[in-house]
């Protein structure tokens, strides 16, 4: 079976906590199509706003908010007030758990994505990349 591959915007915080090692669960509202052994690219948003890296998908929890809060609250890498402000008002909440991580060589900016992927956009939450985008982005990273 062919691997997924997703493009995600992140916050820098987060981000910075993923790439630290920090942060091993992605919260998200929407489950994205993943699997374990998937990889997600991560694009870090304003005021960044690069490629920087990827990691690779151990598992996905779904779950009610009170039930996965008490599956990863220990490696979210956030407070239970914005946990739960973050989830407020949805029932059912997805954790992406990360197995491996791993930094580009060098960070990929927005411009250079542009001129590289014409009508490149960063997206609100995630895309999903074809391998052809995949292999782009290795061959000048």
């Amino acid at each position: 079976m062919l691997k997924e591959s997703l493009l995600l915007s992140i916050h820098p915080e987060h981000a910075e906590n993923i790439f630290s090692g920090i942060k091993k669960a992605e919260l998200r509202k929407v489950r994205p199509r993943l699997s374990k052994g998937d990889h997600v690219y991560v694009y870090v948003s304003s005021p960044r706003k690069e490629l920087v890296g990827a990691f690779e998908v151990s598992h996905i929890i779904s779950d009610n908010p009170k039930s996965l809060w008490h599956q990863v609250n220990e490696c979210a890498a956030l407070t239970k007030e914005r946990f739960n402000a973050y989830y407020q008002g949805v029932s059912i909440g997805y954790a992406i758990m990360i197995k491996k991580i791993w930094l580009l060589n060098n960070s990929i900016s927005l411009e250079y994505l542009r001129r590289k992927l014409p009508g490149f956009c960063p997206p609100q939450g995630y895309r999903y990349l074809k391998e052809s985008d995949v292999q782009l982005i290795a061959s000048f990273a």
